[in-house]
């Protein structure tokens, strides 16, 4: 197959290039739970790499598999049309040069793959006095548009939102602005990195016993007993980690305890922990407001919603992201989403009535950079006709059903209708059982106590380009 990817950044590595990282941006995971399986990040990365490190990670990859010719780079597609005559993809799209030139190309291509991902278009608030308040010299950006500390220096900030790009942004920001302060309309929990500052949170959420804890809409084997007459077991240790993140943080003592059960965490993202962002609250180098919103914006300051008037000069928006694919038109987009805007996706992949369109990588979890590179193996199985799927009313009512349960499981907090945390072994196991590619029985046994990695999954591409090359050696014979 001939491939090419159309990439509209200068660099690769999508949330991790060099135009949209925030200060402080690291993984959530550690390193060896954060790879592709057959190439394993340097060892002389941290625990938590920095997002330049998984930039420069990525771009390695793939000079090492020599993609260059693959991607083309500073390509934004503008529209991606069907064809109706050849049954392929019409995609217009810009090119442009490091010198700000630019032009139009039109390529053709017998199928389409989306690989635009759930953090790709900001969203922010439409805030009252806003264009006042930019004519005035403020400014009003998302998490991703803040790429440089310095741009806060001797500023009032605030950073809206709870999640990890607003700690990590606010954070960052602590001695450089004259004052930083967190606008948390409602508190979620945050997961340490290291549980009583000694144990890696990766032996317990990053384990197939870290899911199971959870959940899933199908639950088969010892997840039965989890959530049937082991189920005491299962809240026992739910709620003893929920007592030590508690204290560890001093979410009481904050004032900044969710006021909900850890559970909830199962959502479209999980926030990790960012250093020293507690320890500066304590001590006075940053404000938190919970349970507020901004409620106007005037020239050099914001009124909060309990009226209280605050200095502001930057606004940095860790408020989410628009899911959507921008070059679609309305009426082809209305073909693979329902009226929620949920993308109707079997398998979080295929759009039934859609022919010839795929998606990948369209999923929020601790294991993201794994999900998208099972599913690409899915995919080319797809695409040589090995999966033998249901009937489009089938994969419509497993659709339905995915999408429904996935409302009620996160409260409505899912990107949406793509894979959540924390059920990411569970949606890469259905995968590769589809295309009889699982792993082994005692390797899936050992990820219930210990951590997933990268490496686990190593020999699995090898195995179905051998089971290509059987296949096209067969063909002719």
């Amino acid at each position: 197959m001939d491939v090419t990817v159309l990439e509209k950044e200068p660099d690769v590595g999508g949330v991790w290039a060099a135009s949209r990282r925030y200060p402080g941006l690291t993984t959530q995971n550690p390193r060896s739970t954060y790879e592709y399986s057959d190439f394993p990040m340097p060892s002389d990365y941290p625990e938590w790499p920095s997002g330049q490190q998984v930039q420069a990670y990525l771009a390695s990859y793939v000079r090492h598999f020599g993609l260059e010719s693959n991607v083309q780079l500073n390509t934004e597609v503008i529209t991606a049309k069907r064809d109706a005559q050849a049954g392929g993809w019409n995609v217009e799209a810009i090119q442009r040069t490091a010198e700000g030139a630019s032009k139009t190309v039109s390529l053709q291509f017998d199928y389409l793959v989306v690989c635009n991902g759930i953090f790709s278009i900001p969203s922010i608030p439409d805030f009252k006095g806003m264009v006042e308040f930019i004519a005035q010299g403020g400014r009003v950006c998302h998490t991703s548009e803040f790429t440089q500390a310095e741009d806060a220096r001797g500023k009032h900030v605030l950073v809206v939102g709870y999640g990890k790009s607003s700690c990590d942004a606010a954070n960052a920001t602590v001695g450089i602005s004259a004052s930083t302060r967190v606008i948390a309309r409602s508190l979620i929990w945050k997961i340490p990195k290291k549980l009583k500052n000694i144990v890696n949170f990766k032996y317990l959420f990053l384990t197939r016993m870290g899911e199971g804890l959870f959940r899933y809409i199908r639950i088969r084997g010892f997840e039965k007993f989890l959530h049937g007459s082991g189920l005491p077991l299962r809240n026992a240790m739910l709620n003893s980690v929920e007592s030590v993140v508690e204290k560890q943080l001093g979410l009481r003592e904050l004032g900044l305890h969710p006021q909900k059960p850890l559970e909830t965490i199962a959502r479209s993202t999980v926030s990790l922990v960012t250093d020293g962002f507690y320890e500066n609250i304590r001590a006075g180098k940053l404000a938190i407001h919970p349970g507020l919103e901004i409620q106007q914006l005037r020239p050099g300051e914001a009124v909060l919603s309990d009226g209280k008037i605050v200095p502001a000069d930057l606004v940095v928006c860790g408020t989410g992201w628009h899911q959507r694919v921008p070059f679609f038109s309305a009426e082809l987009g209305a073909q693979m989403t329902d009226q929620s805007g949920n993308f109707r996706l079997y398998k979080t992949m295929l759009p039934v009535h859609v022919p010839r369109l795929l998606f990948n990588g369209y999923n929020s979890s601790f294991f993201s950079q794994l999900n998208a590179e099972v599913g690409a193996l899915w995919l080319v199985e797809y695409l040589f006709g090995r999966i033998t799927l249901p009937s489009k009313p089938d994969m419509d009512e497993a659709i339905t059903a995915r999408l429904k349960w996935t409302e009620q499981r996160t409260d409505g907090k899912h990107s949406k209708g793509t894979n959540i945390i924390p059920f990411s072994v569970h949606q890469m196991d259905e995968l590769l059982n589809e295309i009889n590619l699982n792993l082994g029985a005692f390797k899936r046994f050992t990820q219930w106590l210990n951590p997933v990695t990268g490496a686990d999954y190593r020999r699995l591409t090898a195995r179905l380009l051998a089971r290509h090359q059987q296949l096209a050696n067969r063909i002719q014979e």
